[in-house]
């Protein structure tokens, strides 16, 4: 999928998660109205891994993520001389949903999305009775993003305790449309995307809550900004080549694009802003043109995304 802005001699590509996608797309034409078009911009998808696979290769100038860099993905750009910039953009739920007509499940636990999910449960958990107790003897259909995608590292990760630990017989996709699409056509389906596209497809779906322990949480923009719709929460980022941030057109877009003036558009999508002192922290980060992680390829699970930016500036 491609998405040009206006025309220029250069090009920017961008590329990599699904779930950003829509954010990356919608600064690149507000960014192209506000500038009257001076700059060409290509957009693709091809989740967060592949993405990093063609930014590491030094094939694209910036690449969306759904979760940090991997430190297989540091060596890797390392190996290729390319540096990056990393920078937080947003914060995301992973939403758990199901097809509207199911009337029994309002609540899931950790637990019972381990028993679904987890590699052992592959030919051997296909009912909704083997979950919980009085739910029915129905067949059990489900529906995640593909192994190239962020969303499945940090779901298995925070559901298995290992990224990409999971069962393989699932309808698989790096396209969250796809998904939504098979879950609304299917009474007995669950499956996890991005909190933007269920709050885009919720006349389709029906959202579920999750209880880590703590009772059933919803996710909303304040339980996923405060961080109690826990564990499923995530920051979400762009990754800029070094190379790519000393040309003037790259450093005006992603001026512009971390800007805590985009809330709004952000609010507009689905997704949840930072607070000010972050967005203002991001954008620091990018005009000093500070490289490497300091995620250290995990998302954050004991300090803030502030805390973490202002103890490393």
């Amino acid at each position: 999928m491609t998405f040009l802005a206006a025309c220029g001699s250069g090009t920017t590509d961008i590329d990599g998660s699904s779930t950003v996608f829509p954010i990356s797309e919608a600064m690149v034409e507000d960014w192209g109205d506000s500038i009257g078009g001076s700059a060409r911009l290509v957009i693709g998808i091809s989740g967060t891994g592949g993405g990093f696979k063609k930014f590491c290769a030094g094939e694209t100038d910036i690449n969306d993520a759904s979760r940090p860099i991997k430190p297989s993905e540091v060596q890797k750009c390392a190996d290729e001389g390319v540096e990056f910039i990393e920078l937080p953009v947003a914060i995301d739920g992973l939403t758990v949903g199901v097809n509207p007509d199911n009337d029994f499940v309002g609540c899931v636990t950790i637990e019972e999305l381990h028993a679904m999910w987890q590699p052992e449960a592959e030919g051997a958990i296909n009912r909704w009775s083997q979950i919980r107790e009085g739910w029915p003897d129905e067949k059990l259909r489900l529906y995640g993003p593909g192994v190239d995608s962020g969303s499945f590292d940090y779901f298995t990760e925070t559901v298995n305790g290992e990224a990409q630990a999971s069962r393989g017989d699932f309808t698989s996709s790096e396209r969250d449309n796809v998904l939504v699409q098979g879950i609304a056509g299917d009474r007995g389906s669950l499956g996890y995307f991005g909190y933007s596209y269920f709050a885009e497809n919720q006349d389709k779906l029906r959202m579920v809550g999750v209880d880590s322990g703590n009772g059933c949480v919803f996710p909303t923009d304040e339980t996923i900004s405060d961080g109690t719709y826990s564990p499923l929460s995530r920051p979400l980022f762009i990754y800029v080549s070094k190379e790519s941030w000393s040309q003037q057109s790259v450093k005006d877009f992603i001026s512009y694009y971390v800007s805590y003036e985009r809330a709004s558009l952000l609010k507009d999508l689905g997704f949840v802003p930072f607070p000010e002192l972050v967005h203002d922290l991001v954008l620091d980060r990018f005009q000093r043109g500070l490289t490497g992680t300091i995620f250290g390829g995990e998302n954050p699970q004991s300090g803030t995304v502030y805390e973490i930016l202002s103890a490393n500036r």
